[in-house]
């Protein structure tokens, strides 16, 4: 696990400080080692740098960039290859000879025996840039379900990467200028959402694609796809063996693995799934909070105790929160309204001597254990009859609705798509809004003009990638493509190795993933069992009151403290907002009155903390 950097210059040279300065903005992503270096073509400069967080070969051979004696190919790499013994094991019988035990190394002599067509063989997460040197090209990929991050920048004859947009930044080759497309997505969900980013210019490589940069020319290509590719499964899956496939490959590590507990039925069942394993020294941790209605200690404590773990919890206060802020803030590469939580659960995890650690993210938008996989098809069908009626009539009937009933946040929302269906494109991206049309509208004013029609074409995209596909299962491919990698995955990647902790998803690996996909959404749905398939595999090693204890997120009482201990700090914000760097991008009134509604209790902690975190952000970083 590692950060990535690199500057090729066409034409010119790639300066060794600019190429520094990235690199060393990654530091935190790899405390362990680090390393540049610079290539030269009759074409072009090439500079590439790592940063290394040593999980798997320690010693010095597995020293990045690493390059392949026999091709003269460098590469610098991101992640983990979980079956990479497997694929070490296929070319050392086609004659192949390692130097290491690293997967780096098998990843240089994968594409040297296979080409492209390598990444087919590989599971795991990762983003890595490949110099070709026989053919003078740079190869890029991101893993399929996008769990390690890249991005790149493109102009003036230099193209950058970095696997984060912070590291660009630091060179000073990338102007610091905000993206209106990237904001108004921000206001819409509470994160950028890929390719767009917040930075102009700065572009999110997409999941499961790849980018080759050849003679000043980029292209790219997508190699996989969460879309089924093959009719759904007829005959029952084995779902038990994939999972614990899944688990058993991202065990690989040649440092202590640990396991974040929280209770919920995803991590306890990772839980259950390690420990039959035979994995007997298992580390557990928990956040724990005095506000008993957020604390789920006993839930946590109750797996903990059924399968015999080393159980740590990581009690949190108020006081604490506080003091993570500003840290926390300036560990978000991009501002999100999320993250803190696992912010300081990693920290505290790390603090605790564990270098890796498995979450059990993914789990919900797998197995359909949200809301939205109720509620979403319900609006769907509603939506279908409602576009028959005159626009007149529904702009109407929804205002009256919205004025006439309770004022909640759903409410609002099915107002809003009563009113005008359009403009929230599809009742997935309504029931996942930050702020509704009209709120945004007041905050951008007719900054938001311009921003609109891009903002809504990765929405679009998604979208009709999903088209063919069954209600439940569209939710599941929309949760996926937006909310947990926009938001989950970005966060968990950031926040994690923020303190040089690598954090794992088992539950989203993408070959488990591909066969969940193919279940029909009817199997996945059951009014008495939440998340049948993934409690009915597991069997008897849930405890019945895990399975049937009411949803709660992994959250922090942001609820309460914001109104407490960070009232200060939110309220200077607000007051100067018409002094700050986003004075002619959100209008400070509007802005007022979203906080003025929180205090009286008419909107949730969300909208003025994802307000405060991008002012922080901006002030940080623009």
């Amino acid at each position: 696990m590692c950060g990535i950097a690199g500057i090729i210059t066409i034409g010119g040279t790639v300066a060794p400080e600019q190429l520094d300065r990235a690199v060393y903005a990654l530091v935190h992503r790899g405390p362990d080692d680090s390393g540049t270096v610079i290539l030269r073509t009759p074409f072009a400069e090439i500079g590439l740098g790592n940063r290394r967080l040593a999980i798997l070969d320690l010693s010095p051979l597995g020293h990045q960039p690493m390059q392949d004696p026999a091709t003269g190919n460098w590469i610098v790499y991101n992640g983990e290859i979980y079956n990479f013994r497997a694929v070490r094991t296929e070319l050392e019988a086609k004659g192949t000879r390692f130097l290491s035990n690293s997967d780096t190394e098998v990843l240089l002599q994968a594409y040297a025996t296979w080409g492209e067509d390598f990444l087919g063989r590989l599971r795991g997460m990762f983003a890595f840039a490949l110099w070709d040197a026989k053919n003078e090209r740079l190869f890029i990929a991101r893993d399929p379900m996008g769990i390690k991050p890249l991005y790149y920048y493109a102009a003036d004859g230099k193209f950058l990467f970095s696997s984060e947009i912070r590291s660009l930044l630091a060179t000073g080759l990338v102007p610091r200028k905000l993206d209106a497309a990237g904001l108004f997505n921000y206001l819409t969900f509470g994160s950028a959402y890929d390719p767009i980013t917040m930075i102009e210019g700065v572009t999110a490589l997409e999941a499961g694609h790849t980018l080759t940069w050849a003679q000043g020319r980029v292209r790219k290509k997508k190699y996989w796809s969460l879309l089924p590719s093959s009719p759904a499964i007829s005959r029952p899956l084995n779902l038990r063996a994939e999972l614990e496939e899944a688990v058993r490959l991202q065990l690989v590590s040649d440092v202590p693995v640990g396991v974040f507990l929280s209770g919920g039925i995803d991590s306890s069942g990772l839980v259950a799934l390690l420990s039959r394993s035979g994995n007997v020294d298992l580390n557990t941790f928990s956040i724990v909070f005095k506000e008993a209605e957020f604390s789920e200690q006993q839930f946590s404590r109750e797996v903990a105790t059924r399968f015999k773990t080393q159980h740590h919890e990581l009690l949190v206060s108020q006081q604490d929160f506080l003091d993570c802020v500003p840290a926390a803030l300036q560990a978000m590469d991009q501002p999100t309204m999320d993250g803190l939580n696992t912010f300081l659960i990693s920290r505290k995890t790390r603090e605790a001597g564990v270098k890796v650690v498995l979450s059990g993210l993914g789990g919900d938008e797998m197995f359909a254990g949200y809301s939205s996989f109720r509620t979403v098809p319900e609006m769907e069908r509603f939506a279908r009859r409602w576009k028959l009626l005159p626009k007149f009539l529904q702009k109407l009937s929804g205002q009256v609705y919205g004025a006439a009933f309770d004022g909640s946040d759903r409410t609002a929302k099915l107002s809003a798509l009563m009113c005008d269906g359009a403009a929230v494109i599809h009742p997935y991206f309504l029931s996942r809004m930050l702020f509704l049309p009209q709120t945004r509208n007041e905050l951008l004013g007719s900054n938001g003009n311009s921003a609109a029609q891009r903002a809504a074409r990765p929405l679009r995209q998604v979208l009709e990638e999903s088209s063919a596909l069954d209600a439940v299962n569209r939710v599941s491919y929309l949760e996926s493509r937006c909310y947990m990698l926009n938001t989950l995955l970005r966060d968990s990647d950031v926040m994690s190795m923020a303190h040089g902790l690598e954090l794992r998803v088992p539950l989203i690996d993408h070959k488990l993933a591909e066969a969940v996909m193919r279940i029909p959404g009817s199997a996945k749905i059951n009014a008495g069992i939440p998340k049948p398939l993934f409690v009915k595999a597991l069997g008897d090693d849930l405890p019945a009151n895990i399975v049937h204890r009411p949803k709660r997120g992994f959250t922090l009482p942001l609820e309460d403290w914001l109104r407490d201990t960070m009232r200060p700090q939110l309220q200077t914000c607000f007051d100067r907002w018409d002094e700050g760097p986003l004075q002619k991008f959100v209008h400070g009134s509007a802005v007022r009155k979203v906080w003025d509604n929180y205090l009286a209790g008419k909107t949730s902690w969300s909208r003025p903390w994802a307000l405060f975190v991008l002012q922080r952000w901006c002030e940080l970083h623009l």
